[in-house]
């Protein structure tokens, strides 16, 4: 019965854990940006759990580093994974991820950072979380969400003995929860774009969606631009244009009184682990260094914003046709 309370009390606050009484084919993870202040410097950490087909599982905290191209994983026992069910926090050994801080303590990385100055991303009783209503449907094969669209960071990291102030840094924060991935689908992430005044970010997500014995494209975008999030969405009724050309991913969203256009350029890949039925046992190819370019726009007013961002998160895996049509 706790489990079974905890899971609608978390329906509407998506960071925290879902996963309560979740014992087969179930997997949840959180994903860490962090990129120093002068660039020499981009870490993702996600702390994680996993339970296969038959119910044996384990905790995780799989780390890449987008500089030095490599990805480490860390397997824990599942009772070393303590979530609280009042708010999102997890405890993972001697590790502590919530939204305001990171501790690690691994065998080649130290973490402890705060954050600070969060843009999040906007909630409604009927649309908790970026996915809108599709948040209430039980049966999809992934749930995706957005903590912090852009935050600040203090604090320092020790790789391999070398420390690293993460003071001035810059950060992103996001979860996914479910039994896989999808087959298919583009995902990209950047906020380190020019500006003179309040931050600027982009996230997006083009997936190949399973849906009652058939499938249908789904995808969610979130600009965000002078204090505002601007969301583009399947459920938003948004048209959408997908293409790749000589290696550069380009997308277009118009809302009908807003137009969003992306060009992504990947750069140097990292192999991840993704969940298959739960399982970690996938591959993704993740880029931290790839540089996407935006052009916001308003139907009358003309170009609102335009801008290119380094530093830049970025991933397209299967068959990326499936994606082109609008």
């Amino acid at each position: 019965m706790n489990g079974i309370v905890n899971r609608w009390n978390a329906l509407w606050d998506p960071p925290r854990f879902r996963g309560w009484g979740r014992k087969k084919t179930y997997f949840e993870g959180w994903y860490y940006k962090m990129v120093s202040p002068n660039l020499d410097q981009a870490i993702a950490c996600i702390p994680g759990i996993s339970f296969d087909e038959q119910g044996n599982g384990h905790a995780f905290i799989q780390v890449m580093y987008g500089i030095d191209q490599k990805m480490e994983y860390f397997e824990f026992e599942i009772k070393d994974f303590e979530p609280s069910a009042r708010h999102f926090s997890v405890q993972i050994g001697d590790n502590f991820f919530s939204k305001d801080r990171i501790i690690c303590n691994l065998p080649s990385l130290k973490i402890d950072c705060h954050f600070e100055d969060h843009l999040d991303w906007p909630r409604t009783i009927w649309a908790p979380g970026i996915m809108g209503w599709y948040s209430f449907v039980p049966f999809m094969q992934c749930y995706h969400d957005v903590i912090s669209m852009d935050h600040t960071m203090t604090g320092a990291i020790e790789v391999d003995r070398q420390i690293i102030s993460m003071d001035g840094g810059k950060g992103y924060l996001e979860k996914d929860w479910g039994g896989s991935f999808p087959s298919t689908w583009i995902w990209m992430q950047a906020n380190h774009f020019p500006t003179q005044s309040k931050p600027v970010s982009l996230f997006t997500s083009i997936a190949n969606i399973p849906w009652l014995g058939s499938s249908f494209i789904g995808f969610i975008a979130g600009f965000l631009w002078e204090g505002k999030i601007y969301r583009f969405g399947t459920y938003l009724k948004t048209k959408r244009f997908t293409s790749i050309y000589q290696g550069e991913v380009r997308i277009e969203f118009d809302s009908g009184k807003y137009n969003l256009e992306i060009i992504g350029r990947p750069g140097p890949n990292v192999p991840l682990r993704s969940p298959v039925s739960g399982q970690m046992t996938g591959k993704v190819n993740e880029s931290l260094l790839a540089e996407i370019t935006v052009v916001f726009s308003h139907k009358r007013k003309g170009i609102l914003y335009t801008g290119t961002s380094a530093m830049a998160g970025l991933e397209l895996v299967g068959d990326m046709q499936q994606l082109y049509a609008l």
